[in-house]
């Protein structure tokens, strides 16, 4: 039997001690410093994260962009979160294990482990082939149902100096650079957090 999956969690009242929020928000310090406090962050099984939303699962969202286009991609069959089956996404990520820490860190989680944790992240879905630089952009909290309801999207935003990204999963269909424009044209097929970003982001950064 395969061990169950542990999955990096705050507890919902450290966000809400900040300042709850519906959507984006855009004062990244300020929240970063209270999730990434010395004992705040821990890991928990996966399958206690998902029903219970006195936790938020912190997953880095990342977007890549390009000459002004944006990567996306469908969520194919063999997609992780069967809730999100079928729709248009333009983040990349995933949870954060164990494996992310080193093991003097499990209490005291570093944000230096949290971005070590983004690249292996991006790294299992797709492979950049190209230098780029990142940015952590927005917070991204979505109480309008049960997935968005127990995760914390941190989103970051890759410039990217070539459009050279290949799909490593399987779940990745239909990858693809789009404008803005095009985006908004297919807002309605996408996962909330996208349509989000979308909107809240993309849109007016042009």
């Amino acid at each position: 039997m395969a061990q169950e999956e542990q999955v990096l969690v705050v507890e919902r009242k450290v966000i809400e001690q900040v300042g709850i929020f519906n959507g984006l928000a855009s004062d990244v310090d300020r929240y970063r410093d209270k999730i990434f406090a010395p004992g705040v962050p821990r890991f928990i099984m996966r399958s206690q994260a998902e029903k219970d939303p006195s936790y938020k699962q912190l997953i880095p969202y990342v977007i890549m962009v390009h000459d002004g286009k944006y990567l996306n991609y469908v969520r194919g069959r063999r997609a992780g979160e069967t809730r999100l089956l079928g729709l248009r996404s333009i983040g990349i990520g995933g949870h954060i294990n164990p494996i992310d820490a080193d093991n003097s860190s499990l209490f005291a989680y570093l944000y230096e482990n949290y971005l070590t944790a983004v690249q292996r992240e991006v790294a299992e879905e797709v492979s950049v082939e190209t230098s780029h630089t990142d940015r952590v952009v927005a917070l991204l909290n979505d109480e309008s149902n049960e997935v968005g309801s127990v995760h914390l999207g941190i989103v970051h935003l890759w410039n990217l100096d070539a459009p050279k990204v290949s799909k490593r999963e399987q779940m990745i269909t239909q990858m693809s650079f789009m404008t803005p424009e095009e985006l908004q044209k297919v807002r309605d097929t996408m996962e909330t957090w996208s349509q989000l970003c979308v909107t809240g982001l993309l849109c007016k950064r042009g």
